[in-house]
């Protein structure tokens, strides 16, 4: 049971732990056959939607925001400012979307008759696998990654322990390192539970109904599809699955990704961890995420960001604070900061778009005590960050926080996606070790959204844009 030892045996582990032989669908690295990935869930769409609303799952509200689209509209240009509107799914069971890829889990890990789940995660996610094991019946574990070294934790980490011991899951707190990953294989192997990741087919499929859902309640709502949708990005689920859902539901939306700004910050590092306000949705995972999705706990990752974002843009922690706020003060919705981040990006770009456009929120997450503004901005201060208000063009992650002081100070950065995609194509031949041929450019063309001639350019050292 020794590290080295356990990691060594990682790829028989998780064949036991989620019964999936990924080896099937290699085509020769870097290439393998995403789509029959994504079909051995072997879940139909009707069946996924029976599973999730007979667990209480899915079927969230569409709102529209009325006062804060009005709020944008008056410091946007004449004939601009989209109408918002928000898919509310903190209505879900746990309190967040994550509740539908949990849902497909740990149905299917009852199904192939494990005694029980293990996640190993900080955020929304373990609580809705503890939600979706005790509906099943199955026991739960939850290895959450807590502490830096002086035994600190973020009071929205220690909120959402909290939760997932409500669901009576069993929780395990470590410090930042790499003995997450450790403990998790070593929990998978002593116990035979099915590991709940985040990046299964299972979970990812799981999260197609909440793009379905956003086309078929906006149609019914507006009479049309929406024209954006702005979805809050991390390790790439939320984007892979809501696309996803959107295509099969026949929307051509714009789909944005959107994540809370933190370079210069190492997720890794002790000193770091403590000095963000935001422990999903943030630069620290979607960047490496999305440059190279292949960095999880399972042998390939069924999220792949860019296969389905348009555009990919960030705003600052202060401007989630600040989009928080107004929610709550504009609309009457209190919700937690983190599933704020497309709303902060909403507007923004709102402004730009004209006034009878449809932008839609992908999602919104339950707050609570730890996971509100105040116990975040009152740690960090703590941690010897500033918090102030002004122009979020200041703020400093890891040492200044600024709130806007008004709404026409939000605003979006564009992420140049073309050295995202040079990037992982780099990644990809690099990790393949061999020069790659057609299917392995035609591969990655797929991967990019770009042409094989492009790929061969990147993989020759030519400039990304």
């Amino acid at each position: 049971m020794g590290y080295a030892e356990t990691m060594a045996r990682k790829a028989e582990i998780m064949l036991r732990a989620t019964g999936l032989d990924y080896g099937k669908f290699s085509r020769g690295a870097p290439a393998f056959d995403y789509e029959a990935m994504m079909a051995e869930v072997g879940y139909a769409e009707d069946e996924v939607r029976r599973i999730q609303s007979a667990a209480g799952v899915g079927n969230t509200p569409l709102l529209e925001l009325r006062r804060v689209t009005e709020a944008v509209r008056r410091v946007s240009p004449p004939g601009k400012g989209a109408r918002i509107f928000v898919k509310d799914e903190a209505a879900n069971p746990s309190g967040s979307f994550k509740d539908r890829r949990a849902s497909i889990s740990v149905y299917h890990a009852r199904r192939a008759g494990y005694r029980g789940v293990i996640v190993a995660t900080s955020g929304n996610y373990g609580a809705a696998v503890a939600s979706q094991a005790a509906v099943y019946g199955l026991r739960c574990i939850v290895v959450q990654e807590v502490f830096d070294s002086l035994g600190r934790g973020q009071p929205e980490i220690l909120e959402k322990g909290r939760k997932c011991e409500a669901f009576g899951a069993e929780v395990i707190q470590t410090t930042v390192g790499p003995e997450l990953f450790y403990l998790l294989l070593s929990l998978l192997e002593e116990t035979g539970y099915f590991n709940a990741s985040l990046y299964t087919p299972f979970a990812v499929a799981g999260i197609e109904t909440l793009g379905m859902e956003i086309a078929e309640q906006t149609r019914r709502l507006c009479g049309r599809d929406p024209d954006v949708v702005a979805v809050t990005h991390a390790g790439g689920g939320n984007v892979t699955g809501t696309a996803r859902g959107l295509r099969r539901a026949g929307c051509a939306a714009e789909v944005i990704a959107v994540s809370v700004d933190l370079s210069g910050l190492h997720m890794a590092s002790d000193r770091d961890f403590n000095r963000k306000s935001f422990t999903t949705g943030h630069t620290g995972f979607s960047m490496p995420f999305t440059s190279w999705p292949d960095r999880v706990d399972v042998p390939r990752n069924a999220a792949r960001p860019l296969r389905y974002m348009d555009r990919f843009v960030t705003v600052t922690q202060g401007e989630v604070f600040f989009a928080t706020e107004a929610l709550a003060q504009l609309e009457g919705l209190e919700r937690g900061p983190a599933g704020n981040t497309s709303l902060a990006a909403a507007m923004a770009l709102a402004r730009a778009m004209d006034r009878d456009r449809i932008l839609v929120v992908s999602e919104t997450e339950y707050t609570g005590a730890g996971k509100h503004p105040t116990a975040q901005l009152a740690f960090a201060e703590q941690m010897g960050v500033t918090v102030e208000s002004g122009d979020p063009r200041a703020e400093v992650p890891g040492r200044r926080i600024v709130i806007p002081a008004e709404i026409s100070q939000v605003n979006v950065r564009e992420v140049d996606l073309d050295r995202l995609r040079a990037s992982y194509a780099r990644r990809a031949a690099e990790e393949a070790g061999v020069p790659l041929g057609g299917s392995q450019i035609e591969f990655l063309a797929e991967e990019t959204r770009a042409t094989p001639a492009r790929v061969r350019a990147w993989l020759e050292g030519k400039p990304a844009s």
